[in-house]
C-alpha cells in the first residue's frame, strides 16, 4: 500500500513493523486507552508478568491519570 508519489502510508508502516516483530517472536499489542496513570498497568504487561512462561510484547501506552490522582480532589492525598 503506497500513497501518491510512491510514499508509504501509515497503515503500511504499521503492518511492516508488526511483521518484523512477529518474525522476531514479539507481539505488537494495541494500546489500552484507560485511566491507568502508568504504562506498566496495561493488562498485557500486568497479567502476563504473573505467569512463569516468557512473553514478549511491545506497545505504546498513553498515560492518562485518573481523575482523583495528582492535582485532583482526593481528600486522602497529602
Amino acid at each position: 500500500m503506497q500513497g501518491p508519489g510512491g510514499t508509504v502510508d501509515l497503515q503500511s508502516l504499521i503492518l511492516s513493523l508488526q511483521r518484523y516483530w512477529a518474525d522476531c517472536g514479539c507481539i505488537i499489542q494495541q494500546p489500552c486507552d484507560l485511566e491507568v496513570g502508568a504504562g506498566t498497568m496495561h493488562p498485557e504487561s500486568f497479567f502476563r508478568a504473573l505467569g512463569p512462561e516468557p512473553y514478549r510484547v511491545a506497545f505504546v501506552q498513553p498515560s492518562r491519570r485518573p481523575a482523583d490522582a495528582r492535582y485532583g480532589e482526593n481528600p486522602f492525598r497529602l
